[in-house]
This record gives structure tokens, C-alpha cells and sequence, in this order.
């Protein structure tokens, strides 16, 4: 309902004022302006900068907010969660719960699962490393979505000893097989396996591409036994995403699931608190969105108060402009022209403005909008669908109009209400000038407040952005190259491969030149992945009803630690003595052992996430290291438990290096290492962990440069609004400046009187914004970091700042006001 209320509010203030615009009056219009160039000019630069802003700004939300999904009813599409409240863990489904839900759950249409299945493509060409996805059979009927060549996967075909099928996704298909249509029904080698083609989807199918993570491949997904046991309930791992039934709502939906959730909990979790576990259902949309939603928001109505200063100045360059035509109005009023007539034709010369500070400010947004995709890459979500479409056309539009009328009606208002008798009789000097001096100094004011308020939102975001770079992420990313190896099923199905195969790597890598150290681990700290399970510590019993104990669990070798610079707290890292045969260790990190040994010593304690029938396999503490940040610099991570490689061999890891120089001029010499042990082995996102580090700041960094260019272009145009009525109101008192100048003023009385009032009307402005910016920055909080929203330094700061342009944008006209001959002046007009 607001969106029809805006969209039709839009048209009427779009289509009125040009059903009200005449020939005669656009023809007169446009040859005035071109009687003032230099008027026309800088008004239409200062629509085109709040214009432009606001018209890139607004194609990133339209993107990311506003578009709908490139899905069939995407408001349909939702996701299913398991959700840990008191740990405020988000989880994936288990098998068994996925097959539940399929079965019980009413209120959806079709339920679909996918499980990441990254996979090695090897026999054709160089070895590459594919994201691939297995997804259940009706993945793309959930989606609704056909394929552009051959089919989708049929029921059965996520049986054990099926033939493996596969569907390319487009991009992947013209990239390695160059768009070879023959590739159907051919087979590829995947993880040492062969897989027939089957399909290949459309070019505008683009599933995970919203969140960064576009598949290359999708295999259909099959389960053990195991899995689907109800034993096995909380082993997380699918990711599910459903269709709503048509007409159902999706809190409908979540009180099915709060339904299905507590019989889950009575028959299979001991009648656990709901806060301990339940199901959670989640707009699709809200993955892609996340946390960036606040941002763009803010950033929104930053560049909408730099599109008011805009406005303001232009309102107060047309006030100024005015006086000189008071008497032109009140001939043609004098001539039988009515008040509207004369605010019709004023208006329309605001309107002339606005529209061309449109379209130069559309060719301004196209700009803005390539340098900001190439700033955020894919740093941000849908990143790849920033562009200025019809929708954006249309606010462009419709803020060129707006603008036009509001920064065009009060001073034609103004002039249309001159004092007729007055005008014609003293040639428009003084006849109303006092109310049109005030209404340009409220105006200085209001730029002025909004440019604080601007710039104080910059600034505490500059500050925020200072304080995340000094976060001690627990390790030292310096000379450190990361990069990702994963070891096929074949060849590499048996623990014993895979230990013999890291031993080798590793020392091969440390036999490269300028390689300090390597080391490898299942999960890189800020790398976007994570591993999380429960455990259990030797002594103590998890009440009925209770969760376990649960943290970020990941594998590492014995010299990871090292290498990544992870401070060692208390006892011992890992080593050559904790091997597949001698009994399981762990080590913890002090976040861990304060939160659960706060008054005792963890080493030498004993803790469990694994057994068998023979009973759980206790693992001893032998270390404790520093907490590492591994979803990002702000924050809290989980408490953090590690165990050795040897005795928990992975089949995908990364392998991290150390070095003495430049950490990427290594890079090939450690692939070469890797290709010595096996050529079909491909190396795969190759970074520094200083770029993981980077990255992890990459939204709160698009925040601060966007609000810091808007900052900039707000101070600029309040300090020439400044400077302009500064400069107006010298000429428009020479006289008087003549006159005391003639009886006895001095030069510094001169400057003195004209800087007094310029900064007056600064300090008003800036008393204005400070309150403002008090109400403006509260929304901000989200986005700030170590920093409070009213934080005082940067407030006095911004303001002393502020106040200083103010001064040298009224010093410049006092300073020719000094300069004014009194014999000159007296004869002024």
C-alpha cells in the first residue's frame, strides 16, 4: 500500500508541473538562463553533484533491497533453519531432520536441500578446482527453473550406484568447453570419478551468485545411512531452502514448524527448552541482504541531506539572482501579469535547471556507479546487478523534479510578492530585501547544519573504521600466503593417504626459497568457512534439556601455530608425538578456558566430541593459544578448540606459508610443489592473509569512502553557500560601507562587522546540526565500532573543523569589503 501511495505521488509531482508549463514561457526560460551563463552553470554543477550521488546510491539499494529475486514469486522462497538460541548459532538441517520436514511439513510446496561438493575436474586440460553443489532431486523445481540445454535430475537418481549425472552451470560451460553444445551426454572426471553431462542451465539461472558463492556444477545428493538416522539429527550439514504453499504466509509456516520442532524435542532431544533448539523460517532474501541492509539505508539519507544543501544553495542563487530582476517582475506585474503567472514562469526556470542537473547528474550517477562496482567487486551481495535500469531512470526523474520545484517555489514566491509601488519607484534596491535577506540566511544555516550533520556521520565512521584496523585478529597476517588444497575420494579415500601426503607437501614446501615456515588447517580464520560442534568435558553433566558445550572446532598441522603467529599461552603446541596411534589431545584457546575452567587449570583436562560403541574418546588438553577473530575483527567469536591433523586427517585443507620477502612471489614455487606429488591436484584460491584481513572490512570500508566523498561535496556547497551570501551582502551594502568609512571606521571595523556576520550565521548552523547530528548518528550505531554515536571528540572536532571553513569562506568577502573606496561607495547606485 505506501509503495502504490509513493509510486502514485511520484507521477503527480513528475506530471503537474509540466501540465502547467507553457511554450512561451519555456522559450523565455531558456533564453534568460542563457543571458546568465555563469548563473546557469554553477547551478546546474550543484543539482548535477546531489543528483548524481543520490541517483548511484539508489541504484546500489535498488539492487540489493528493492529488486526482486531473479526467481519465480521469490517472496515464496524461504529457509530453513536449525537455530540455537542461546548460542545464537544459526545452524544448517541434518539429513534426518531434512527427510522430516519433507514429510511432515504442510505448509510448503517443495523442500530442497544442497551440500557444497567441491570437486577436482581433472583429464581434460589443467586440473581445475570447481565449486560444486549436491542438491536434491527437486532443487530445481523448488526454484522453478528449466534447463537451456538437455534436463534436470529425475527422481532415483540420488541413489548409491546410480550412474553420476551432473548439469553444468552456463558461464562455467562457455568458459572450459567454449559452448560446446556436443558436451551433452559426454562424460567429465570429478574427484576421479566420471560424471555424464545431463544439462546445462540457462544464462540468467545465477543460484548463489547473491551471496558470492555461484556453483560451477551441481550433482544430485545422496545420503548414508547414518545420516538420516534419528540419531543423527543435529549433524548439520544441508542447506534448505523451501517454497511457501500458495497463500501461505510465513509465519503460518513458522508456527507449523515451532509445532514440528517440539514433538522433534520430545521424542528425540529429551524434551529440550525451545531456547536450546528449534526451527527458524528466513525470508530467502534476508541471507542476501544480511547486515548490509542498515548501511545502505544510512548511506541513503547521508547523500539525500547532501541533495537539501544542494537545494538550498541553488534556492539562495536564485534569491540573489532575483534582486536583479525585481524590477523586470514588477513591470510585468505593473503591465497586468497576475502573482501565479510570475510564479509559473519562475518556476519554470527552476524546473530548466533541475532537469539539466538530471541529466548531468544521470551521466554523473553512470560513473559513480562503475567506480563503486569496481570498489566492491564482490564484496557485497548482488553486486553484479548494480546498474542504472528503468527503475533508477525513474528516481532520477522524479528527483529532478522534486528538486526543482522545492528550491524554486519559496524564492519565486518570494520575488512575485515584491512591493510593486516600491520596486518601480527606488529601481529595487531596498524594496523587500529585508525578508529576503533572511530567508538566504536561514538557508546558510540549514547547508551549514546538514553539512555537519554529514560530516560528524563521516567522521565517526573514519574513527570506527581507525579502531577495527588495530583489532589483534590473533595472528600475525604478514608474509603470510594461504591457499586451498582438496584430496579426491580416489587415491585418497584412507587416513594413512592423506597424512602421507601432507608430510610430504609440507616438507617440500619448507625446501622452497624464502619459505620460513607452513603449516595446514581445515578452516582459515576469516576465510568465510567455519566448523562448529559440541564437546564434552570429562567430570561434568549436561543437565536434562540442556545443550552441550559448544565452539569453532577446527584441524590443524603441528607447525600452524607457528607459522600463523598464534601466541602460545600455556603448554605445548602440537608435534611429531601426537600421532594416529598415541593417545587424542586438544588444544583450547583462553576464551575457552576461562569461560569453563575459570578457577582451575585446563591442561592435563580431558574433553570429547567423538566415540564409538566402545564409549566417547576423551582428548587431553596439552595447550592453550590466543583467541583467534575468525568471523570478523568486531565482535566475539565462539570459544575455539583445535586437533592435530594426524589424528584427524582432512581431505580438503589450507595450506598456509611464511615468509621472509614478498609473500605471492612464492606462490609458484609451492604450486610447483604440490604439482611434484600430483599433477592432478589443483591449488586453489591463492590470497595473503593480509587480503582475508582486508576483506573482512570490506562493507565497513564501502561505508566510510561513500560517506566520506559525500562529506567533502557537502562541505564544499555550504562553504560557497557560505562564501555567496557572504560575498552578496558586501555588494548589496557598499553603500552603507562607503558611509562608515567616511565617518572614521577602520579597515579591521569593516572586517570585523562582515566576518562577525558570516559567523553568526556559522554558529547558529552548527549550534542547528549538533543537535541534528545528536538524532542522526543514533541510527548509525549498527555501523560503528568502539565508538559511541555521540562521541564528543569527534563532534567538537567536525564542528571546530566546520567552523573554520566557515571563517575563510567570509573572510575572502570581508576582505574585499575592506577594500571599498568611500568616495566610490557614496556614489554607489
Amino acid at each position: 500500500m505506501l509503495l502504490r501511495f509513493l509510486l502514485v505521488l511520484s507521477i503527480v509531482l513528475i506530471v503537474v508541473p509540466f501540465l502547467v508549463i507553457r511554450l512561451q514561457d519555456l522559450k523565455f526560460g531558456i533564453r534568460t538562463l542563457f543571458k546568465t551563463p555563469g548563473f546557469a552553470i554553477t547551478a546546474i554543477i550543484t543539482l548535477a553533484l546531489g543528483i548524481g550521488a543520490n541517483s548511484a546510491i539508489f541504484s546500489v539499494v535498488n539492487a540489493i533491497l528493492l529488486r526482486p529475486l531473479a526467481y519465480r514469486n521469490p517472496d515464496q522462497l524461504v529457509l530453513i533453519n536449525h537455530f540455537y538460541k542461546t548460542i545464537n548459532l544459526n545452524a544448517s538441517v541434518s539429513g534426518f531432520g531434512y527427510r522430516h520436514y519433507v514429510d511432515n511439513a504442510k505448509s510448503f510446496s517443495n523442500i530442497a536441500a544442497l551440500s557444497g561438493f567441491p570437486a577436482n575436474l581433472t583429464g581434460q586440460g589443467e586440473p581445475e578446482r570447481l565449486q560444486g553443489r549436491s542438491v536434491s532431486t527437486n532443487f530445481f523445481s523448488t526454484l522453478d527453473v528449466q534447463p537451456a540445454m538437455g534436463r534436470v535430475f529425475v527422481g532415483g537418481e540420488d541413489t548409491e550406484g546410480r550412474n553420476r549425472v551432473v548439469i553444468l552451470n552456463h558461464a562455467f560451460w562457455q568458459r572450459r568447453f567454449a559452448s560446446d553444445p556436443s558436451i551433452l551426454n559426454k562424460t567429465i572426471e570429478l574427484n576421479g570419478l566420471n560424471y555424464q553431462v545431463i544439462g546445462i542451465m540457462p544464462e540468467t539461472f545465477q543460484f548463489g551468485r547473491e551471496l558470492g558463492q555461484i556453483a560451477d556444477i551441481w550433482v544430485p545428493l545422496t545420503f548414508t545411512d547414518a545420516q538420516v538416522s534419528s540419531q543423527s539429527i543435529t549433524n548439520e550439514f544441508l542447506f534448505v531452502v523451501a517454497r511457501l504453499t500458495d497463500g501461505v504466509k510465513i509465519d503460518q509456516a513458522q508456527a507449523e514448524l515451532d509445532t514440528i520442532a517440539a514433538n522433534l524435542r520430545r521424542q528425540y532431544m529429551n524434551n529440550a527448552d525451545p531456547s536450546l533448539w528449534t526451527l527458524r523460517a528466513t525470508p530467502f532474501r534476508e541471507l542476501i541482504v544480511g547486515d548490509i541492509r542498515q548501511s545502505l539505508l544510512v548511506l541513503l539519507a547521508a547523500v539525500g541531506l547532501v541533495l537539501l544543501i544542494a537545494c538550498a544553495n541553488v534556492a539562495n542563487l536564485l534569491l540573489a539572482r532575483g534582486t536583479a530582476r525585481q524590477k523586470e517582475i514588477a513591470i510585468r506585474t505593473a503591465i497586468g501579469a497576475s502573482r501565479w503567472r510570475v510564479v509559473r514562469q519562475l518556476l519554470t526556470e527552476s524546473l530548466l535547471l533541475s532537469v539539466a542537473g538530471g541529466v548531468l547528474g544521470l551521466g554523473l550517477g553512470m560513473l559513480l556507479v562503475k567506480l563503486l562496482v569496481g570498489l566492491i567487486e564482490n564484496r557485497l551481495p548482488r553486486a553484479n546487478e548494480i546498474s542504472l535500469d528503468f527503475t533508477v531512470f525513474f528516481f532520477t526523474a522524479m528527483v529532478s523534479i522534486v528538486t526543482g520545484v522545492i528550491f524554486g517555489l519559496i524564492p519565486a514566491l518570494q520575488l512575485s510578492s515584491s512591493d510593486l509601488h516600491g520596486t518601480l519607484k527606488e529601481g529595487g534596491r531596498a524594496s523587500g530585501s529585508g525578508a529576503r535577506k533572511g530567508l538566504r540566511s536561514v538557508l546558510v544555516i540549514a547547508e551549514v547544519a546538514l553539512a555537519l550533520v554529514v560530516l560528524i556521520g563521516a567522521g565517526l565512521l573514519v574513527k570506527s573504521f581507525s579502531r577495527v584496523q588495530h583489532v589483534n585478529p590473533g595472528f600475525r597476517p604478514d608474509h603470510v600466503i594461504a591457499m586451498d588444497i582438496s584430496l579426491p575420494q580416489q587415491g585418497y579415500g584412507q587416513p594413512e593417504q592423506r597424512v602421507a601426503f601432507m608430510r610430504q607437501l609440507i616438507e617440500r614446501v619448507r625446501a622452497v626459497p624464502g619459505v620460513e615456515g607452513t603449516g595446514a588447517t581445515t578452516v582459515l580464520p576469516l576465510g568465510g568457512n567455519n566448523q562448529s560442534g559440541s564437546f564434552q568435558i570429562e567430570g561434568r553433566q549436561v543437565p536434562q534439556g540442556q545443550s552441550s558445550p559448544h565452539g569453532d572446532r577446527w584441524r590443524v598441522t603441528s607447525d600452524y601455530f607457528k607459522t600463523m603467529g598464534i601466541r602460545l599461552v600455556k603448554g605445548r603446541y602440537f608435534d611429531d608425538r601426537d600421532s594416529p596411534e598415541s593417545p587424542g589431545v586438544a588444544i583450547v584457546d583462553e576464551t575457552m578456558a576461562k569461560k569453563y575452567w575459570p578457577n582451575e587449570e585446563p591442561v592435563g583436562k580431558r574433553i570429547t566430541f567423538e566415540g564409538s560403541q566402545a564409549g566417547p574418546r576423551w582428548r587431553e588438553i596439552v595447550g592453550i593459544v590466543g583467541h583467534v577473530k575468525h568471523s570478523g575483527l568486531e565482535g566475539e567469536s565462539r570459544v575455539q578448540y583445535y586437533v592435530p591433523y594426524l589424528q584427524s586427517p582432512a581431505s580438503a585443507m589450507s595450506l598456509v606459508t611464511r615468509t621472509t620477502g614478498d609473500p605471492t612471489a612464492t606462490a609458484s614455487g609451492i604450486r610447483g610443489a604440490v604439482a611434484s606429488i600430483d599433477a592432478n591436484l589443483p591449488v586453489f584460491r591463492v590470497r595473503t592473509m593480509e587480503q582475508f584481513v582486508s576483506d573482512s572490512m570490506a562493507q565497513r570500508r564501502f561505508a566510510m569512502y561513500l560517506f566520506a566523498v559525500f562529506a567533502v561535496i557537502a562541505l564544499l556547497l555550504a562553504a560557497v553557500g557560505l562564501y555567496g551570501v557572504m560575498a552578496y551582502s558586501v555588494t548589496q551594502r557598499t553603500h552603507e560601507i562607503g558611509v562608515r568609512m567616511a565617518l572614521g571606521a577602520k579597515r579591521t571595523d569593516v572586517m570585523r562587522l562582515v566576518v562577525g556576520n558570516g559567523m553568526l550565521l556559522a554558529g547558529v548552523g552548527v549550534g542547528v546540526g549538533i543537535g541534528a547530528a545528536f538524532g542522526f548518528t543514533r541510527l548509525m550505531s549498527t555501523l560503528l565500532f568502539g565508538v559511541k554515536p555521540t562521541d564528543i571528540a569527534v563532534f567538537a572536532l567536525i564542528a571546530l573543523g566546520l567552523t573554520a571553513v566557515a571563517a575563510l569562506a567570509s573572510y575572502l568577502p570581508a576582505r574585499r569589503a575592506t577594500k571599498v573606496d568611500p568616495l566610490i561607495a557614496l556614489r554607489y547606485e
